[in-house]
């Protein structure tokens, strides 16, 4: 059965750009209650919720909010508590790829600290056996989470730790308690802010020079397909289950592949 959308309140952190972007504008087509808005690029952000608001009634709202500063990130969920009751929905969908020196530890903090520190404030409200209503938390990763590459070492441990910890998380055993589900997106190459020259970067010169050559022989996949692929994995992922969005073709169900690799590591530790 597919999650309905229409009427629910959804936040969404990194939404002023790139994929996030693009899946407010597809949330709205599905008729959703609220959407806030949560990202550092004030004027982008404000101008995209007047743009969307004048097109959708008044749906969407923009907090200023540096997602790895976590009194702004819980106050801007206080506040979104405050004005609607309730939250259904929660994509954190902010994030960077550099691994340069002076960008690492922001990485890790955006990536992967900010998204863990949402998720667990999600479930907080969410939980059915604490009063909530349940939900579902959709944490993207990569395809920098599948395979080993030495381009972008801290970057692939970042989206390696959004998807087993998105993966635990949301076990069934845990869901049937809780009523969350906690669904995770790997997507490929996406035509974004994201892989631009002037936003990547490297510790290691050598690499550093040559990162947009190796990236752009990944097939590209539009910020639309991206998005699409985004709002139909809310709808139809279960709790648990790993989603590949790649060059443009329709998302794919990859949990049972994931699930596999696991069972392969875990017979070393049993």
């Amino acid at each position: 059965m597919l999650y309905e959308l229409q009427n629910k309140v959804v936040l969404v952190t990194g939404g002023s750009h790139g994929i996030g972007a693009k899946a407010i504008e597809y949330l709205l087509k599905e008729n959703v209650k609220h959407i806030a808005n949560l990202d550092i690029a004030k004027d982008i952000g404000i101008s995209q919720a007047a743009k969307y608001n004048q097109k959708y009634g008044n749906k969407v709202k923009f907090y200023q909010c540096d997602v790895t500063n976590e009194e702004q990130l819980l106050g801007a969920y206080d506040s979104v508590l405050k004005e609607q009751g309730y939250i259904d929905v929660v994509i954190n969908s902010a994030g960077i790829m550099n691994d340069s020196k002076e960008k690492y530890k922001k990485e890790i903090e955006i990536n992967v600290t900010a998204l863990i520190t949402s998720t667990l404030k999600a479930l907080e409200i969410m939980r059915k056996d604490e009063g909530g209503r349940g939900g579902i938390v959709l944490n993207p990763s990569s395809i920098a989470a599948l395979f080993q590459d030495e381009l972008l070492p801290v970057y692939y441990g970042t989206k390696s730790a959004v998807l087993q910890f998105s993966n635990c998380i949301g076990m069934p055993r845990y869901f049937s308690r809780t009523g969350v589900r906690i669904v995770t997106i790997c997507f490929g190459a996406t035509d974004t802010g994201l892989l631009h020259r002037d936003m990547l970067g490297n510790f290691d010169k050598e690499i550093h020079d040559g990162m947009m050559e190796v990236i752009t022989k990944h097939p590209f996949q539009s910020v639309e397909s991206a998005a699409s692929s985004l709002v139909e994995v809310l709808k139809r992922g279960e709790s648990g289950s790993t989603w590949l969005s790649i060059a443009n073709k329709p998302v794919k169900d990859i949990t049972p592949a994931v699930k596999k690799a696991y069972s392969i590591l875990s017979e070393l530790v049993v």
